[in-house]
């Protein structure tokens, strides 16, 4: 027997973004688990098209061939290729119901006036311009379904580090702040439609995302886990799948979740070694 909740995810098409790893890779994996055989498809994006195809090969094998996945290339910091991105799916692709803006970056620690302007220009076109673009690339979708002006899922991947800025994360916060703030003014400008404007902030996350701040130092992003048991991407992606199958008329419009050992963006507590 179908629950309610596979039943709500029935037929839908959904675009994850960065879907490669991390968060994303485990909501593709929550979203097909929770509706396996309701003819649900999965749209991941990220700029390793090699990871997704694995990822695609992985869910098939999971849960059978009741759940289509279509990997797609795409850097949502290259404006041209989010311009291209709908018009470049197969037609029976473009239906679009839900769209999980994930993709995000941070890098490096460095504190102002040093902070390089390689790292602020690709944070900001990735985790601002880009979360941004892609929205008004599938709004148009949810905008022309329906009677009552439209309806669709935007899920956005926030932060802890947009409602509370810390010291050597200057840049990151900023974005994340930015997300908030678009998201909250989107919710506002959509509110005679059925579209759902919804932000999940988690706070301390082990993925790939300290790898990535260390430029590549695995010993470094280690650390940032020592004496902590940080949430993990699993437990994101079942409050993205959470948010995305409520009734269409609940709004899950704002979640802030950290693992016990936090408090804050800048309050942990650490165990001694």
């Amino acid at each position: 027997m179908s629950s309610a909740v596979a039943k709500r995810l029935a037929g839908k098409t959904i675009v994850i973004t960065g879907a490669s790893s991390g968060i994303g890779r485990s909501t593709a994996f929550e979203f097909a688990r929770t509706a396996p055989n309701h003819g649900l498809k999965l749209i991941l994006t990220a700029r390793r098209v090699d990871a997704l195809e694995q990822i695609a090969k992985e869910i098939r094998q999971e849960v059978g061939e009741g759940v289509q996945v279509l990997p797609v290339k795409l850097d949502v910091s290259q404006p041209e290729e989010v311009r291209g991105f709908v018009g470049n799916l197969p037609e029976e692709w473009r239906d679009i119901h839900v769209l999980v803006n994930n993709a995000g970056l941070v890098k490096g620690v460095a504190q102002a006036p040093s902070i390089a302007e390689e790292d602020i220009n690709v944070m900001f076109a990735t985790n601002v311009t880009g979360l941004i673009n892609m929205t008004q690339a599938i709004l148009p979708i949810f905008k022309a379904r329906g009677s009552e002006g439209g309806s669709g899922d935007i899920v956005n991947i926030g932060s802890i580090a947009g409602r509370e800025p810390y010291a050597g994360g200057s840049i990151y916060c900023a974005t994340k702040a930015a997300v908030r703030s678009f998201t909250d003014a989107l919710r506002k400008e959509l509110i005679a439609t059925r579209i759902r404007v919804m932000e999940i902030d988690p706070g301390q996350v082990e993925t790939e995302f300290s790898v990535v701040r260390f430029y590549g130092d695995k010993s470094k992003a280690d650390a940032v886990y020592a004496g902590v048991d940080p949430l993990t991407p699993d437990d994101i992606a079942e409050i993205v799948v959470f948010v995305a199958t409520r009734r269409e008329n609940v709004v899950v419009a704002d979640t802030l979740v950290f693992p016990s050992h936090q408090a804050g963006a800048g309050v942990m507590h650490r165990k001694s070694t």
